[in-house]
């Protein structure tokens, strides 16, 4: 039972880290709806003595769930604001204020209703009504002038009116139809005034510290060493050093982009896991969190764009250096990502070339990659890099597909995405725990504060790189590239 406590810690951290932020529905409700469908078949297994739950019943369960659980984040959403809700449409164009008939939804009173209008200048944004929500206005009209102009001056004046009470955010449902959303800001307290006060770096040291013991006792639990001082500088270390390095690395850039943009963002906290046999990897990352808005989709596109690219520049040296340390060995008949002492080299296009540049004429269709600690280290980089590149919410490739696409188009990306994975994992099964915690994310992200600004072309240039290197670390290799290098 301890791969399903494992399981249920690594859901829990998953939906915490990417999901609770952009709902209200209970963290406990949404992860009990995900493991459900695991309870349920161990289980069947206990009580059928051994016996499977039949395939078809697997499959009603896992799509039950799934619906109920992607549900209750839509319900959470529809309460917290009303920016995913499709516009009404008029019956007829009127330039007036309409009000909304139950008082009890005003955040504003006539008076700064009036003081609201007089924010959005005629020759810029023609307001033409406003929409009220428990939670804020939603200014609807046509625009004027350029989308950067339109929202530096309706926030300049809706700051100079309200000061710090709303987020001013500008997206668009439809192509051309942009519209303005004044919500109530959350962080609006000593937290959102001072952002010094999310740098609390005692706990982030003492994870780092607890994190730095586990990496190492993951590093001799792989080839099952005690613990001495040589099985430490030959296991320990030249795994712990090198994959603390790329995660450390990694959140940095994203905590020094978001700086440079003015979020708030907490310190990186690595997350320290006892290695166990079939994850013997002792963390499983070090994240940040935002706490304030992100400005544009330029900011959005950079802080995906940081973690991808140092999380590539960091691990493929690391892996490069790692194989040409590691040894061959007889390929097993049944292996996976995490079989360090006898890794299929064919499951992974980069991992093939690398494998072959680096060993040699020694890695036949027969063999297996016997990965050094250090390689171990960059091999973890890059499935972690790769998952993710993935387009889809909160992950660095969804960030920067929403960024270069839009909102809307990048939430279409991700569900296709998402669900060709799952089709992947059908023919190659080490494929189906990704495919599984994708499901678990929403495809839909939340607005920048200007979502209607678009990136330029470079950005959209680096954003289809990123795609393709994707696929590079993803997908296994071909039947004509194993033929070409002889595996």
């Amino acid at each position: 039972m301890i791969w399903l406590l494992l399981l249920g810690l690594i859901t829990y951290l998953f939906i915490t880290q990417w999901v609770a932020s952009l709902t209200r529905t209970p963290v406990w409700l949404l992860w009990l709806v995900a493991m459900l469908p695991v309870f349920v078949m161990v289980v069947w297994t206990i009580v059928f003595r051994g016996q499977t739950m039949p395939t078809q019943y697997s499959i009603v369960l896992f799509a039950g769930c799934l619906v109920l659980y992607l549900y209750l984040i839509q319900r959470g959403r529809i309460a917290r604001s009303a920016m995913d809700t499709e516009p009404p449409v008029p019956s007829e164009p009127t330039p007036e204020i309409q009000p909304p008939n139950l008082a009890s939804l005003r955040p504003l009173n006539p008076a700064e209703e009036t003081s609201l209008q007089t924010c959005f200048p005629w020759s810029v944004f023609y307001l033409r009504h406003l929409e009220y929500h428990p939670q804020g206005v939603v200014c609807r009209g046509q625009l004027r002038t350029a989308p950067d102009v339109a929202y530096r001056t309706v926030r300049e004046n809706v700051e100079a009116q309200f000061g710090d009470r709303f987020d001013v955010i500008f997206q668009e449902y439809h192509p051309g139809e942009p519209f303005f959303e004044l919500v109530l800001n959350p962080a609006a307290t000593i937290e959102g005034r001072n952002p010094q006060v999310l740098i609390r770096p005692g706990s982030a040291i003492v994870l780092a510290l607890l994190t730095f013991f586990t990496t190492n006792w993951a590093g001799l639990q792989v080839v099952g060493r005690v613990p001495t001082i040589d099985a430490l500088m030959e296991n320990g270390l030249p795994y712990s050093i090198p994959i603390l390095f790329f995660f450390a690395a990694r959140s940095f850039g994203q905590f020094i982009t978001a700086r440079k943009y003015k979020i708030a963002i907490t310190l990186p906290c690595f997350v320290p896991i006892i290695p166990l046999p079939f994850f013997p990897v002792g963390t499983i990352g070090a994240f940040t969190q935002l706490k304030s808005r992100i400005p544009d989709r330029k900011a959005l596109f950079d802080i995906g764009l940081v973690g991808a690219f140092l999380g590539l520049t960091i691990s493929i040296p690391i892996l490069a250096w790692g194989l040409v340390q590691s040894s061959v060995v007889a390929l097993p008949s049944q292996g996976g990502l995490f079989n360090f002492q006898a890794l299929d080299p064919r499951f992974s296009i980069l991992l093939a070339i690398f494998g072959k540049l680096a060993i040699g004429r020694e890695l036949t269709p027969d063999a297996a990659i016997r990965l050094h600690p250090t390689a171990i280290a960059g091999w973890v980089g890059v499935l972690f890099t790769a998952f993710n590149l993935m387009p889809i919410g909160q992950l660095d490739g969804g960030r920067m597909i929403h960024a270069v696409f839009g909102r809307r188009i990048g939430a279409r990306i991700g569900r296709i995405s998402r669900f060709l994975l799952l089709g992947f994992a059908i023919v190659y099964p080490h494929l189906l725990l990704w495919a599984f915690l994708l499901l678990l994310l929403p495809a839909l992200n939340e607005p920048t504060l200007n979502d209607v600004l678009e990136v330029d072309s470079f950005r959209d240039i680096v954003g289809l790189m990123a795609l393709v290197i994707l696929i590079i670390l993803v997908l296994p290799a071909p039947k004509f590239l194993t033929t070409a290098l002889g595996m």
